[in-house]
């Protein structure tokens, strides 16, 4: 199983704070939506630095 590109995970990102965007009156899952967001985020950047390596 290959990982995600760094691409890849910027647009899971994405995919999730539009998401976030949608879940005004539940803010419970309008913060999990953001909180995977940021995971992937930061995987990104993980994913750069090895990809520079």
């Amino acid at each position: 199983m290959s990982r995600p590109t760094p691409e890849e995970a910027l647009n899971h990102a994405a995919r999730l704070l539009e998401a976030a965007e949608l879940e005004l009156t539940n803010l419970p899952l309008m913060e999990r939506y953001d909180e995977l967001a940021a995971s992937w985020l930061s995987y990104a950047g993980l994913a750069v630095e090895v990809d520079r390596t």
